[in-house]
């Protein structure tokens, strides 16, 4: 028998375990390729121009390097683990350990190399594919090519050229350390077997839960409108961070584990099939997984996350631009606005101009301000109800528009309540009788701050007492230009463009473009690697399983001799899938929710619709390794008689 027959053989029964992992390299390298060509695409030239497209997608490479190193290491360790017999067989026939990491090596070699191949082909096909993917979602009216990068390609050789001589120095570590008897017992030693809770694993049990809950009330109040200085919130944020982190590795360590065993007391040990096959088998298997499934539900719930506040700002564009900017289109110079509505009479685009003049007062609003961030005066602009539609007050009584998003999060305001308005020698008391989200001026003359309406009245009588050091700080006068016909939008906006009007000057439609584009960019990005990071931790998993299946093969033969039917044995491996890929996912989906729930708001203006829409995404995909599992566990169950 020679060695090429060994090699070809083995490769050959081997190859039903590995078509995952050759699944997720092939994924990985077509992925990783298509990168990296984009970074060389003459097509991204513009995409550049605008978001730095390239840098961040080069950026993002050297991520997918460390996603997808860890993944085939880690795969490599448990394959090479479960060919341990197989390589103490081949020492006791006569090879030397020299011969046997040639004949894996060789192996290596073909499925490796032959995946990169086929990668390659499938990242060069889809490389125009992904970039008409980009070009949609950042909304980019450009023609795209197949193009063909031979920088890319060589790069790509050599990324996966570099990790297979690594993969190839742990195998050939492993069967040099290894003796013949341990080569033997080597699978048997990899997973901890069952043992009675001991008294501190009910603790750190508890204390996970504890800590995860800590973690998530602080998250909660950490944005609630209390005040915090940097360094506070920067604290905060670290200690959430342990919490959580901590928590996740104690509650797979032994909270799992200690709630199963509340479960199993319940029933006094009469246990059915089902429960013997999965409650029994998680409570002594999850916990000795317990670095592996904190790392992984970790990067889970950080993936659902940013995934989750890119797409609400990306989906919360066109909504944010409108409170933003209460007209079309904004000017802060007379004439540079007089320049512009002359190319809309020329073109005959119908408009309405809109003129404020907001002026800087300081506003005692204790009253009404439930946080301790009312210890100094408040800085807000000022106009009058004439100056707003739809508006009108009595003298006393005030409206703050503009009170909305993150602002409306960090300062709480009552919707009534009294104020007291400061000039630069009297002060005036007033009623505060509303709020509303809508903006009245640009960010650039409030700087963040809601803008107070007042009766004309008032606003006159503020306007000859006014602190002159106060309105230096600002600009004084708005010009608004709203555009009748929304189907000419679009028309007025070319001539904005054209025409590079000297700044400041602000368009609805050029607020929410930026929006789209930066973040549809980084949509597209985290979207990408959250997606190869679930293919590779999803293949983990599953190979995890594949693992205990073997293992518990034998017993398998003794039940199904017992009388016990392929159906009754398949009921329970279903739930412990269940629970095996279940538990990660509800805990990196509650970490993720509970991230995104405390400072979504700087990202948008809508939660709801893109979090759950993500999180259905991210959970059918998950769900796919766990029908895996069950498939291969029935392929286990059928051969064990």
């Amino acid at each position: 028998m020679s060695l090429n027959y060994i090699i070809f053989r083995n490769l050959r029964k081997n190859l039903k375990n590995y078509y995952l992992y050759v699944f997720a390299l092939i994924f990985s390298v077509a992925l990783y390729f298509s990168f990296v060509t984009l970074q060389y695409d003459p097509s991204m030239d513009e995409v550049a121009e605008s978001t730095k497209g390239a840098a961040a997608i080069g950026a993002s490479s050297v991520l997918l390097i460390v996603i997808v190193g860890i993944f085939l290491l880690y795969a490599n360790t448990i394959f090479i683990k479960r060919r341990s017999k197989e390589i103490g067989l081949f020492q006791l026939i006569g090879l030397t350990k020299g011969k046997i990491f040639g004949i894996l090596s060789a192996e290596n070699c073909i499925l490796y190399f032959g995946s990169m191949v086929i990668g390659v082909l499938i990242g060069f096909l889809g490389s125009k594919l992904i970039l008409m993917i980009l070009f949609k979602i950042i909304g980019v009216d450009a023609i795209t090519e197949l193009y063909f990068s031979p920088m890319a390609l060589v790069q790509t050789l050599i990324v996966f050229a570099a990790m297979y001589l690594l993969i190839m120095l742990m195998n050939y570590i492993f069967i040099r350390a290894q003796s013949i008897l341990s080569l033997f017992r080597v699978t048997s030693t990899t997973e901890q077997q069952v043992q009675k809770m001991s008294a501190g694993q009910v603790v750190i049990g508890i204390l996970g839960i504890a800590l995860i809950v800590f973690g998530y009330i602080l998250s909660a109040r950490m944005f609630s409108g209390e005040a915090m200085d940097m360094q506070q919130l920067m604290y905060t944020m670290i200690l959430i961070l342990f919490s959580v982190i901590l928590g996740t590795y104690m509650f797979y360590k032994g909270s799992v584990s200690f709630l199963f065993n509340l479960i199993r007391k319940s029933k006094n040990g009469y246990l059915s099939i089902n429960e013997v096959l999965s409650v029994s088998s998680i409570m002594f298997r999850m916990k000795s997984n317990a670095l592996l499934l904190t790392i992984i539900t970790t990067v889970s719930a950080l993936a659902i996350g940013m995934l989750s506040l890119s797409y609400i700002s990306y989906y919360s564009a066109e909504a944010q631009a409108k409170e933003s900017l209460p007209e079309d289109f904004s000017f802060a110079q007379a004439e540079v606005k007089d320049r512009f509505v002359a190319e809309l009479q020329a073109k005959q685009i119908p408009y309405e101009e809109k003129h404020r003049q907001p002026i800087y007062i300081e506003i005692d609003a204790k009253e009404v301000m439930d946080d301790s961030l009312t210890e100094e005066l408040l800085f807000s602009s000022v106009v009058s109800d004439s100056m707003v539609d739809n508006i009108d007050l009595k003298p006393g009584e005030v409206v703050f528009m503009g009170y909305g998003g993150a602002i409306q999060q960090l300062i709480s305001i009552q919707e009534k309540g009294p104020i007291v308005l400061h000039g630069l020698k009297q002060t005036i008391d007033q009623q505060l009788i509303g709020t509303t989200k809508q903006g009245v001026l640009p960010v650039y003359y409030t700087l963040g701050t809601p803008v107070a309406v007042v009766d004309e009245s008032v606003y006159r009588q503020l306007l000859k007492d006014l602190d002159p050091k106060l309105q230096e700080k600002m600009e004084s006068d708005y010009y608004g230009v709203r555009i009748l016909n929304p189907d000419q939008a679009e028309e007025a906006y070319d001539i904005f463009k054209a025409r590079k009007l000297t700044i400041p000057n602000f368009s609805q439609i050029e607020l929410k473009n930026n929006q789209i584009a930066n973040m549809g960019l980084i949509m597209f990005i985290v979207g990408f690697l959250g997606l190869t990071f679930l293919i590779t931790s999803g293949c983990i998993l599953y190979f995890k399983q594949m693992n205990e299946s073997e293992e518990e093969r034998p017993n398998y033969t003794i039940l199904r001799k017992l009388g016990f039917t392929q159906g009754n044995l398949l009921r329970g491996i279903q739930f412990k899938q269940l629970f095996n890929f279940g538990i990660p996912l509800v805990v990196g989906l509650s970490h993720s929710y509970f991230a995104v729930k405390s400072g979504w708001f700087f990202f948008g203006t809508e939660l709801v619709t893109p979090m759950v829409m993500v999180m259905m995404v991210y959970t059918l995909l998950y769900s796919i390794f766990g029908l895996l599992s069950v498939w291969y566990y029935k392929r286990v169950i059928k051969e064990s008689l």
